[in-house]
């Protein structure tokens, strides 16, 4: 199965799909931080692409109701709109099934995207003891269930109470360990379910370095393609 981990440079989410056999690709902006398929550079054009599954990370500087007031005393309107624009072209990735990742929102990104989240989980119900509410848009997949007994009542909000500094929105950004591995286990144990045998071929469902090479291949081919040819490179 095809799987393009859209905006993400720790590559947790990717290598957990990878792990499972999947033939999954990162892309961002920033290098990769782990050893693995990834494509540095702007993922608009390989939203167009053919995908089964789109995981989607926009940023959510202009988005979160974290910083809304921004908006109004530094006049990042039009920031904002270009925000929701990405965030809403993540949404509508040439995939049956997507899924894009935010935090809560504030009114006016809802309104601009059109809807409010599908779900929204806390890192401590898939095993990380901490405290990060993120809101899920979907189309095509179900929530994600619990994988954890942990009630929260012992989850840290390390991520809110970290000191300022240049790389505190890199540290909030990074997908929980144990959310990655729910969302390549759920997520990816049902697209396969709804993905026609023609398309997967006889690819091995959990071979994960078979998995890791055919990623490879498709990421350098999308890395020397354009909008027009990507999807027959893949």
């Amino acid at each position: 199965m095809r799987v393009l981990i859209a905006s993400e440079y720790s590559g947790r989410v990717r290598d957990a799909f990878i792990r499972r056999g999947h033939d999954a690709v990162s892309c961002d902006l920033l290098q990769s931080e782990s050893p693995g398929p990834h494509i540095q550079g702007s993922v608009i054009d390989l939203l167009r692409c053919s995908w089964d599954l789109v995981i989607a990370h926009p940023p959510c500087t202009r988005l979160c109701n974290s910083g809304v007031r921004w908006l109004h005393e530094r006049d990042l309107w039009d920031d904002m709109h270009e925000a929701c624009d990405f965030f809403n072209a993540c949404l509508d990735a040439n995939a049956p099934m997507v899924a894009v990742e935010n935090p809560v929102m504030h009114k006016y990104a809802r309104e601009r995207i059109g809807r409010g989240p599908d779900f929204t989980i806390q890192p401590w119900q898939f095993g990380d003891d901490a405290k990060k509410r993120t809101c899920f848009w979907t189309r095509g997949l179900l929530p994600l269930v619990p994988t954890s007994a942990l009630d929260g009542s012992t989850a840290r909000a390390d991520v809110h109470l970290a000191s300022p500094g240049p790389e505190r929105w890199k540290d909030r950004s990074r997908t929980y360990p144990g959310l990655a591995e729910a969302i390549a286990d759920q997520w990816g144990r049902d697209a396969e379910e709804k993905t026609p045998p023609l398309r997967r071929g006889d690819q091995p469902t959990h071979d994960e370095g078979a998995a890791q090479g055919r990623a490879e291949s498709s990421a350098g081919a999308l890395a020397g393609s354009d909008r027009d040819t990507c999807a027959d490179r893949i």
